[in-house]
Parts: structure tokens; sequence; C-alpha cells
């Protein structure tokens, strides 16, 4: 192919919570940009993440965790998933390198006609030996994929060979977007993300998964950016976990969110985090459109 003809093409990355999928983006396009958890279930919505290699535009879709929960919230989850599949080009499915070949038995459940992809993530977490006994439990399938192999974003596994293997499946299309951006999302939505991390990393049990971050404004100048946003959750006691006792946990999430937005924006960063009680947001589908999740 000549350096001269154009590639572009949308790479669904799909898996189950926790797959690693949110890791391997930020890896790939070298920049936090994709929200990153221990804990399941952290992605909420589809983002287009974008990199560029050698003569293709590679768009990356990140999405949610595969899953099956009867909440209003859950089931917007899934069907983000869903219609990522429908709207790619190609599919990375991404299964854990300990992880049994249910996961992907389902996944193909629900892709009947798109390539993919399997990586194998986390394989730092196995010996060749193990890695090899994983791979042949896929042979049975291996005239489903197109492609299969071990990857570790720990390891710094070979990113080249990978982006390589993608562009073989990207159609020959003028780019889509600048190349000089690396993601469709605004600013205010990466915003939103990090703050809901520090929430995941700061809070335990079922609160971050009741929580959401609505940016009520942002007032930008040359040197200082003011960010003002409002942590949403389902019961007062909820939001006595996020304040915390004399406000620290909150600080902690503002000080958190905060130099993350610092780094992405390059410049001081003023942030105010003001917390709110919308009771049983999650179970509703109206108060989910109203946050957003259409």
């Amino acid at each position: 192919m000549q350096d001269s003809v154009q590639k572009a093409g949308f790479i669904a990355v799909i898996g189950r919570p926790n797959a690693g999928k949110s890791s391997l983006l930020n890896w790939l396009v070298d920049e936090k940009i994709a929200m990153v958890s221990k804990k399941a279930n952290a992605t909420r919505k589809r983002s287009n993440i974008i990199v560029m290699h050698k003569n293709a535009q590679l768009i990356f879709i990140d999405t949610p965790g595969i899953h099956e929960k009867e909440r209003a919230l859950n089931k917007f989850m899934l069907n983000e998933a869903i219609k990522a599949i429908g709207d790619c080009d190609l599919i990375l499915f991404l299964n854990p390198i300990h992880d049994s070949l249910q996961n992907y038995e389902k996944f193909l459940q629900l892709n009947k006609n798109k390539d993919h992809i399997v990586l194998l993530t986390k394989a730092d977490e196995a010996s060749n030996k193990q890695i090899l006994e994983e791979l042949s439990k896929y042979s049975a399938y291996s005239d489903k994929y197109k492609a299969i192999f071990p990857i570790s974003i720990k390891n710094r596994s070979d990113k080249n060979y990978l982006l390589d293997m993608i562009i073989n499946f990207i159609p020959e299309h003028p780019f889509l977007y600048d190349p000089e951006i690396i993601t469709t999302q605004m600013m205010r939505e990466i915003y939103k993300e990090y703050i809901r991390e520090a929430i995941f990393e700061y809070t335990s049990d079922e609160v971050p998964y009741s929580t959401d971050v609505k940016i009520d404004k942002i007032e930008e100048s040359e040197n200082l950016e003011k960010v003002f946003a409002t942590i949403i959750v389902e019961k007062e006691s909820q939001k006595s976990i996020i304040i915390g006792r004399n406000g620290d946990t909150l600080k902690r999430i503002g000080t958190h969110s905060r130099i993350m937005i610092e780094k992405l924006c390059d410049k001081k960063v003023f942030l105010k985090l003001h917390v709110e009680v919308n009771k049983n947001w999650t179970k509703n589908k109206q108060k989910i459109k109203q946050l957003d999740y259409t």
C-alpha cells in the first residue's frame, strides 16, 4: 500500500467489567483519557479515543463491561456495548488470561458478523506454560477470530505489533477527525470521569456505583482553570460517606481529581465540589436521561 493511501475506522473494545479495556486505551494513546479503576463497571458510556499510526486513523471505542443487572443504569451500559459492536469495523475482545472461555462464548452470542481479535490481558500474571495452555483452549474457535495473542500493559507489550495488525482490518478512507486530537470527548466529560475515578478510589462497597458527577461550570483563563462540579448520590448516608469526617474524603477526592485535571490542561486548577442527593437515580430511566445517559 502506498503511504499516501489513508485508512480510517472504528475499533470497539469489548470485554467483561475490569478486563483492562480503559488501561489498554490509555496505553495506546499515551495519555490518561479513559477512566481506570480496580472496581468493576467503572466505565458507563462509550467514548472515542483516537490513535494515529502510520497511514491510519484508528478510532477506538471504549465501552462499559458486558454484564447483566436489572438497574436502569446497568441496562443503559449494556446497550452502549452492544451499539459499539454494531457501529464498528473491528472488535478487540479482551479476556483476562486466567478467565474461562465463558466470557468469550457470551461475546460470540452478541457478535455474529464483525471481525474480531482476541487479546488475553494481564499476561504478566501467568507463566509462559500457562499462556500456551490458555491459547490452546481457544483453538476450538479458531474459525471465529482473526488473531489471538496475550498482552501485558504492565510489561509494555509490543504496541506497534498490535496497531499494525489492526490496520489490516480497517478500510481505506480519508481521516474522519483532525489528526491532532486524541478524543472526541469534550473537556467537561473528561473532567467528570476524573472525578468519578477519584470517587471509586476513595470510597467502597456500593457507594461508587450509586454516584455520578455533573460539571456545573468551567471558567477558563490563561493560567487558571476553575471547575465547579456536583457529585450526585442516591441516599443521605452515601452523601455522608462521600463527604467523610470533617470533609476529609471529599478533600481527597478533590485533590486526586485536581491533580489529574492539571496534568491534562497543563495549568493550575481550582476545583469546587458539592454533594447532592437524587434519590434512586440509577433505577429511574427518566433520571438517568436527565444526567445525559441517553
